[in-house]
C-alpha cells in the first residue's frame, strides 16, 4: 500500500548519468532485500538517448509486467533512434516493473503490489512503492512529457486507444488531449472522474507534466498490428514535441470517450465459462447480448445470458474463458460530445 507523500529522497539510484550527451543504457537499482537477491539489486533497465539542447520525454512500458506491446515498440524505438539527429533527450524504460516483467506478471512477485495503483509511493515502502516514489519525484519532474505504454494484458484485450487525462488544471489537459492526438489513434479513452490517483497518469497531473498513457491490445504477448500502432505513434508523439525534426505529424480524425459510470460495463454476476459475444470496439445498444456464461461442471444447468446495460462502446473484452464472480467481462465507454 501506498503512504502519505514523503519529501525524503529515493534509495534508488541509476547507473547512468542522465545529464550527460549521447546515448547511455544502465539500470535503475531497486535495492529489495530477499531471498533471491539479498544484498543486490534487481535492476530495471534504462537508456537515455540526449541529443542537442531541446525537450525532454520519459516513454515507460511494462508498468504491468505481462503487457509486451508497449516494451517491444520501446525497444524498436531504441535500436532506431541516434542522439545526433535528435534536439532533446529520450529517456526509455521499456520494463519499469521489471520483476513483473519477467515473471509475465501483472503485479510484482516482490511484494504482490500493482505498480500502476501505487503513486506517489514513498521513499521508505516496499519496492512497488519506492519505484512509484522515484517515478513522480525524480524522473518526472525532470522531463517535458511522459508516455506509458499499456494493453490488456493476460487478462483482456482493448481497443487500440490513447489515454489522456483531464483535470482543473485547463493548460495541463489540452497540452494531454494534443499529445493524445499527436500519438495517431482513431479513438482516445478521456481520463475524468474516475480515473484512478494512484496511476502514472495521477502521477504526472500532481507534477504538472504533460502526459498520456495508451493501451494496445493485449492477451498476454505481443500484437504485431497493435505494437506497429505503437512504435509509429511514439515516434509522432516526438516530432510533435520537436524532438524528432519533421514538425507535427498530419492529423486523425478521431473519436472520444470516457467511462461515465462503471456500473455501464459488464461483469460476472457468477463462476463459470464466458461465452463472448461482444468484441473491442464494438458499438452496443442496451439490451444487446455480451456473451453467455455455461457451467460446464453442471451440464444440466442453464446458462446465463449477460446484456449490455446501457448503450456505448466497448473499450475492451475479457481474455479469460473461465470467470469468477465480479471478473470485468465488457469495459463500456460512452462517447464525449464536442470532443475531436
Amino acid at each position: 500500500m501506498t503512504d502519505t507523500f514523503s519529501p525524503q529522497p529515493s534509495r534508488l539510484h541509476l547507473t547512468i548519468d542522465l545529464d550527460a550527451p549521447g546515448r547511455q543504457s544502465g539500470d535503475l537499482m531497486l535495492k529489495w532485500s530477499d531471498n533471491a537477491v539479498p544484498l543486490g539489486y534487481h535492476p530495471i533497465p534504462v537508456i537515455s538517448l540526449h541529443g542537442k539542447p531541446g525537450p525532454s520525454v520519459l516513454i515507460l512500458g511494462g508498468t504491468h509486467g505481462d503487457e509486451f506491446e508497449g516494451p517491444a515498440a520501446i525497444l524498436r524505438l531504441a535500436a532506431q533512434l541516434n542522439p545526433s539527429d535528435l534536439t532533446g533527450q529520450v529517456i526509455l524504460i521499456p520494463a519499469l516493473n521489471a520483476p513483473a516483467f519477467l515473471a509475465s506478471s501483472r503485479v510484482s512477485p516482490l511484494d504482490g503490489q500493482n505498480l500502476n495503483r501505487a503513486f506517489p509511493g514513498t521513499a521508505n515502502g516496499g519496492p512497488t512503492a519506492m519505484l512509484a516514489h522515484f517515478v513522480e519525484t525524480v524522473l518526472l519532474p525532470r522531463v517535458d512529457a511522459a508516455i506509458d505504454l499499456h494493453s490488456g494484458g493476460k487478462a483482456s484485450v482493448f481497443e487500440p486507444c490513447a489515454l489522456a487525462a483531464r483535470g482543473d488544471d485547463a493548460d495541463l489537459t489540452a497540452s494531454n488531449m494534443e499529445l493524445a492526438r499527436a500519438f495517431g489513434l482513431p479513438l482516445i479513452w478521456v481520463l475524468g472522474a474516475h480515473n484512478d490517483n494512484r496511476s502514472v497518469n495521477a502521477a504526472a497531473a500532481r507534477v504538472g507534466v504533460p502526459m498520456i498513457a495508451a493501451e494496445l491490445s493485449g492477451g498476454g504477448g505481443v500484437d504485431p498490428h497493435a505494437a506497429d500502432l505503437a512504435e509509429a505513434g511514439l515516434k509522432r508523439c516526438l516530432k510533435h514535441l520537436g524532438i524528432l525534426p519533421g514538425g507535427a505529424p498530419d492529423p486523425v480524425p478521431m473519436q472520444c470517450v470516457e467511462i461515465a459510470d462503471p456500473l455501464h460495463s459488464v461483469h460476472a454476476p457468477v463462476d463459470g465459462l464466458f461465452d463472448r459475444r461482444c468484441t473491442a470496439g464494438q458499438q452496443v445498444k442496451r439490451g444487446d447480448l455480451a456473451g453467455r456464461l455455461h457451467f460446464p461442471t453442471e451440464p444440466e444447468r442453464s446458462a446465463v445470458e449477460l446484456a449490455f446495460p446501457t448503450a456505448g462502446h466497448v473499450l475492451a473484452h475479457g481474455n479469460r474463458g473461465m470467470v469468477r464472480r465480479g471478473d470485468l467481462l465488457a469495459l463500456v465507454a460512452q462517447p464525449l460530445s464536442g470532443e475531436r
